[in-house]
Order: C-alpha cells, then structure tokens, then sequence
C-alpha cells in the first residue's frame, strides 16, 4: 500500500447489523477518491485511503455518503473518539495532546458499550408501551374504528424507526435489508385485516433485534476484555516528580515508573529495581519471567511485586502492544473465503426470496380454483421475514473474530480470518532450525589448533574475524574470547554469504568459516567429523585449526512436532544452513524424516519452491522460521509462521501468524483454535439455512404463522451468535 495516502479510520458508533457494514463498505468504495475501503463490523470500524489531490472534499463525500446510507450512525475519529469534523484546513479535527489522557478515557471501550445500552433501554421503553396498547386493542371491548387507531399506535411506537428507514432506504435505491422486509409484511398483514398479528409481528421483531444487538454487544465485549492490554496511563518521571500521562505522549529517551500491579505502558530497558512480570497477556503462559536493570520489557506485561525505572525504548505507536492491538482489531478485516461467500450468498439470496414471495402472492390466486389473495399475501408476507440473512453475516464474523481472540489470549497472534480459516488446509509444516527447533544460543565447547598454532593465538583470530558479525555463532565465539577487541587492528571485513568471513587484521589475511571457505580459497585444511557448528580459521593462507560450537534443541521441539503430527500436519521438514551431519542428527532427535541441509539463504526459497510443487490444489505450506533472517521464505509461503516473535518488528511484518512466546507446540494449539473455528461457522451455516428453508416451506404450505417466522429469522440469529462466542472458551 502507499505510503503516501494515510489510512482514515472511523468508528461508526451504532452500527449493530453486518448487513449494513456491507452496505457502507460497498457505499464508500464508489466515492470518487476513495481506495482500500474496509469496515469491520467487530470493532464496527470504517477505514479507507483517499488517493484524490481534495482530501477535504473526499473526506466530505465519505461522511455524507455513510450518513445517506445510514443515518442512525454517529462518525467518530478512532484516534481521538470525538466525532467526526471537517474544518476549513482540509483536515480531519484531532485532539490536541495536552488532552491526550482524557481523550485516551473517553475512548475507553466501555464508554461505547454503554451507548448501546442507553439505546437498548429506550427501546425496551417503547416495547413495552406498544404491548399496552397492543392488549388494550384486543381485550379492551371497543368499537372496530378505535381498535384499529389503537393497534396503529402500538404499530407505530414498536416500529416507527423502522418503517422510517425503510421508507429512506427506498428514496435511495436499497430496497433488499430487514427493514424494508418487515415493513412490507406487516403492512400486508395490516391489507389482509390481521391488525394483531401485525403489531405483534413488529414487537416481536424489535424485541429479536434487542437480544441480537445484547449477544452481539457482549461477543464485542468477551473480545475485547480478552485484549484489554492497552495501558490508560504512564508515571512519566521528571526530576523528582511522577506525572500521570497519556502513554501517546512519552517520548523514547524517557524515564517511567512502574509500580506492583501495574501495567507496562510502552516497552523499555529496566534501570532500576527487581521484579517478576505476568506475560500472559501476551504470551498465554502462567509463569511469572524475572527481570532485573538491563532487561528489555515489552508494553503489556504486568509489574507483580516491585517497583521497577525504565528508559523508553519507543514511542507508544510503535509499542509491543500497540502493534497487537491493531493487528488483533483490524484481522478481522481480511476476510476468510467462507465470509466472503456468504457476504456474495445474502447479496443474492434475499432479491430472489422476496421476488418468490411476490410471486407466491400473485401467481397461486390467479391458478388454483378457491385460492385467495388474502390467504397468499399471508404467506408471502412470511417468506418476507423469513428471508433476512442475518442470522448468516452477523454469526460468521462474530465466530471468526471470537477464534482470533481465543489465538490471542493463547499467545498466537492470527493477522485475519482467512489465515485462521487456512490453517486448517495445512499438509506441509517447513521449519527452520536454528532459533526454531533449537535455541539459538551456540556455545564454543572445543577448540582446536593446528599446524603448531596455540588456541589462544586461534580464538583471537577467529574472535577479530568476527568481530562485526551479528551471527550467534559469533557472539559465542566473541563471548568466549571475553576480551576487549582492538577494532582498529581491523581495517577490511568481506562477508561472504553462505561460506563465512575473510578479513584483514594487522596486516594478515584472515579466512573464518566453513569447509567451503576453505576450499573457496585453497587452503590445505583438515576436516573435522565431530558433530556440530565447525568454523575453520586460516591466516595467510596457512590453517589454523577449527572451533566446535553447538547449539541445543528446545526443550519442547519434540513435543511440539509429535503434536502437529497427531493434528494431521502429514509432512513435517526441516530447513537448515548447517551441515548434513548436524541437520539429520538434529531431524532424527526430533522425528523429522525430511531435511534439507548446507542451504544458503536463496536456496531455502528454492527448497520450499520444490515442496509448494508436490501439494494438491486445496492444501497449504506454512514456513516456521525466526521472521528476521527467513523473511523471504516466510512470505513465499502459503502461512508464514513467525517463531520467537516477542517483539520482534521483522517477525510481526513477515509472518501471517506469530507465535509470542516462540513455542513449537503453540503451532498445534493454533490448528486447534482454527479447527474449531470453522466447525462453529459452518455449525451456524447449517443451523441458519436449515431452519430458514423448513420455515420457508412451511410458510409456502400455509402452516407456519408469521410469529414462527419471526423466531426462524431473529430466534436464529441470536442462537448462532451464542453459539459463535462459544469459541471464546475453547
């Protein structure tokens, strides 16, 4: 995406029905100057990128267009949480940052809950005054003309609002959504002189519409208290005062304070103090990590029993918890296929039900002998109601967005639903092993010298050579030489990829690396059979001897890769740079029955090249690697799974998953989370349509009431989205 267009993104305040986050997505895509247009009927966000040179004018049009469409809506800026204002300078009205903190409050996602609740009450006012009404017309003994005012009283206090937005609707060209089918059933139902059932229809409905809208506000809520990791505040420390600030506003550089039970606003570098921090907002794990002054926090994390100073590493955007936090809201964005479907499925299925419900009205009186219009226009006013595919596009996005935040509370962030729904088309696991399988962390165990030299004299050598190599394998070597490194002995390093490092030291050439090196370079070496990491060192062309350094598999690869194996994962291979040696004595530890070995950095993409071409058409690949140094190979693949991704910047770009806490058996608890995601959507999918059609039919034979079919449309809806938090749990 270009940078230079900067996304726009408002909350639509009120928007309670997936069916018109589709109308307004669809809506503004059409606006001139409008690109990327999204909404999220989840976080009920609206964002877009304006490409045109009159951003104020576009912005403009957006604004008025989602107002047309509808207009029950309140904008407001989701940076800020005020509402949405164009001024005279062309830009959309920010909040200043002295008012950052209380901003940060006002847009507290409680707040916005209890919006929703104030509506749900009035509501609830109204219906109840309609059902007074309602039961006065029927048991009152009036004459028929009072009766009938009374019943068009309780009609229009249960369903003003209602029939109003249909009428509006109408004036703009969108006639297929639920008001527009409610309205026309009742009102037949008012043509056919079924004044009761009319109104009762219309209370029900609204009532139907109030849990709908309870089950979705509580799936938004159980969601959101899953990633309530965004901190309210930072004791920003200046000289020998704490100020209470917005964490927007602390700079890298500055200083902050964190006391027992509080929440780490942005990630820094401890100074002072020793604690223990809860992680398991973001790693899903229970046990307590220690850190003492040079340890790195992360934002997110909980301060449990001490009082800790850190130095602010960076600014709250760009923060451990922002970037969750954003990915976790906006996954749901990139739609799964089966989403996309049913999105296209309801755009097509309500037109052609209401055109077998005129048909169904007209057709039967004018064909079969002793058929009424009366009797027809009843049951097509059923199919009407029947026909509303809620119960469809508001579950599936409530049942893929409660999978993401299951993943989330478990420590895998999934970056969309259709990465979630793929997980589960996954034959082929490709894993890196180094930082991967194993820890990362090499250890120097042997050293030994040849040709006379002394291992002191080959340590140094090899330690300079490797002096401005961020390689773990340099960092043991350089940790072991544990002597200050003279870097201006140092005056030209050549890393050659794949081969290792020649470099110019004192005035001598210096040759550390692998066998190839030596070979590259015609030294006469002596290769070595022991198992491990082996870096040779020469010096003018005359060997030196060689170091050992080992790395050690994790303590839960085994267990993680016999759990992917027991999740259906048929074909578990292993990528590697080392040798064949080391590569297949690390497979065979762990179970792995196929390894690629010696790969250079092109040649592991050419390597999962090969493996993409043995799959069938409908399986997936996924790449498990490091997300720093395997970003090509993660983005080549089908799902790139980003391994030891605890704030990391390059594992969260690259990967489609991260797993937070860089453990293999995390992989299985996401196909498990994914596994149960798509049984909950496609349980919904059967129980809506299933029910719908045996209603439909009923409705046609003349033996369901428009009360059943009121409960076959709003009944279901509010049973699927119960049944989609369900995932929550799981």
């Amino acid at each position: 995406m270009s940078t230079s267009h900067p996304q726009h993104e408002w909350l639509l305040e009120g928007l309670d029905c997936a069916n018109c986050a589709d109308k307004v997505e669809r809506g503004v895509a059409l606006v001139p100057g409008v690109t990327d247009s999204k909404v999220n009927f989840m976080t009920t966000t609206l964002s877009f990128r304006v490409t045109a040179a009159d951003e104020h004018d576009v912005l403009k049009n957006v604004k008025d267009k989602v107002q047309t469409l509808e207009p029950d809506i309140t904008l407001l800026e989701k940076a800020s949480g005020r509402q949405v204002s164009l001024d005279n300078d062309a830009t959309v009205h920010t909040a200043v940052k002295e008012d950052a903190l209380e901003t940060a409050k006002s847009t507290d996602r409680s707040s916005r809950f209890k919006g929703l609740e104030s509506k749900t009450k009035t509501t609830l006012v109204r219906l109840f005054f309609s059902l007074i009404l309602l039961l006065s017309g029927m048991f009152i003994p009036l004459n028929e003309g009072l009766s009938l005012v009374l019943f068009i009283a309780a009609y229009l206090a249960a369903g003003y609002d209602v029939v109003w937005r249909a009428i509006k609707n109408i004036l703009h060209g969108q006639l297929f959504d639920e008001n527009f089918l409610m309205t026309i059933a009742t009102f037949s139902a008012f043509y056919i002189q079924q004044y009761p059932e009319a109104v009762a229809v219309m209370v029900f409905y609204q009532i139907g519409e109030v849990f709908q809208d309870i089950a979705v506000t509580k799936s938004r809520r159980s969601i959101s208290d899953l990633m309530d990791i965004r901190p309210d505040y930072a004791n920003l420390v200046k000289g020998d005062t704490v100020d209470k600030v917005a964490p927007e506003t602390v700079q890298a550089g500055d200083t902050i304070l964190i006391r027992p039970g509080e929440k780490v606003p942005l990630d820094g570098e401890v100074i002072e103090g020793t604690s223990s921090m809860d992680t398991s907002v973001l790693t899903g794990e229970s046990v307590p990590r220690s850190v003492k002054p040079g340890d790195t926090v992360l934002s997110g994390y909980i301060n449990k029993n001490a009082l800790l100073k850190l130095v602010v590493e960076k600014p709250f955007a760009d923060s451990t918890v922002k970037k969750i936090l954003d990915l976790v809201q906006n996954a749901s964005g990139r739609k799964a296929p089966t989403e996309q479907f049913i999105t296209k499925f309801a755009r097509y299925y309500t037109p052609i039900v209401v055109i077998a419900a005129v048909m169904l009205a007209v057709i039967p009186p004018l064909l079969l002998p002793g058929a009424t219009f009366n009797e027809w226009i009843y049951r097509a006013s059923i199919f009407l109601v029947i026909s509303c595919p809620c119960a469809l596009v508001i579950s599936i996005p409530v049942g893929f967005f409660g999978g993401i935040g299951s993943a989330s509370r478990k420590g895998i962030l999934v970056k969309g639903s259709n990465f979630l729904e793929a997980l589960n088309d996954l034959k082929y696991i490709v894993v890196d092993k180094t930082g991967t399988l194993t820890k990362g962390k090499f250890e120097l165990n042997e050293i030994k010298p040849a040709n006379g030299f002394q291992e002191a004299q080959l340590l140094e050598s090899a330690a300079y050579a490797e002096a401005y190599s961020t390689h773990p394998i340099a960092d043991s070597i350089r940790e072991r030489y544990d002597q200050t490194i003279q870097k201006d002995r140092i005056t030209a390093v050549n890393e050659i990829p794949g081969h290792g490092i020649e470099a110019e030291i004192s005035g001598e050439r210096v040759l550390a690396g692998n066998a190839r090196l030596m070979e590259r370079f015609s030294i006469d070496y002596t290769k070595a059979q022991d198992s491990g990491t082996l870096v040779y060192v020469a010096v003018n062309e005359t060997y030196m001897g060689h170091l050992l350094i080992s790395d050690t598999i994790k303590e839960d690869s085994a267990e993680g890769i016999k759990k992917l194996k027991k999740s259906g994962i048929e074909h578990i291979i292993m990528l590697t740079g080392d040798s064949k040696k080391i590569g297949e004595d690390v497979a065979e530890k762990l179970g792995i029955t196929e390894v690629y070995t010696e790969l250079l950095p092109h040649e592991k993409v050419d390597a999962l090249e090969d493996i993409l071409s043995r799959k069938e058409k409908n399986e997936r690949v996924a790449f498990v690697g490091d997300g720093i140094n395997d970003t090509p190979v993660l983005a080549r693949s089908d799902i790139g799974i980003a391994m030891g991704g605890l704030g990391s910047d390059a594992a969260i770009e690259a990967a489609d998953v991260v797993i937070m806490d860089d453990k293999i058996p995390k992989i299985a608890s996401a196909l498990k989370v994914a596994k149960n995601t798509r049984g909950i959507v496609w349980q919904n999918i059967i129980l809506a349509l299933g029910i719908k059609a045996v209603f439909l039919i009923l409705g046609a034979f003349g033996i369901a009431t428009l009360w059943e079919a009121v409960f076959a449309d709003v009944g279901v809806t509010v049973l699927a989205v119960l049944n989609a938090m369900r995932i929550l749990n799981k």
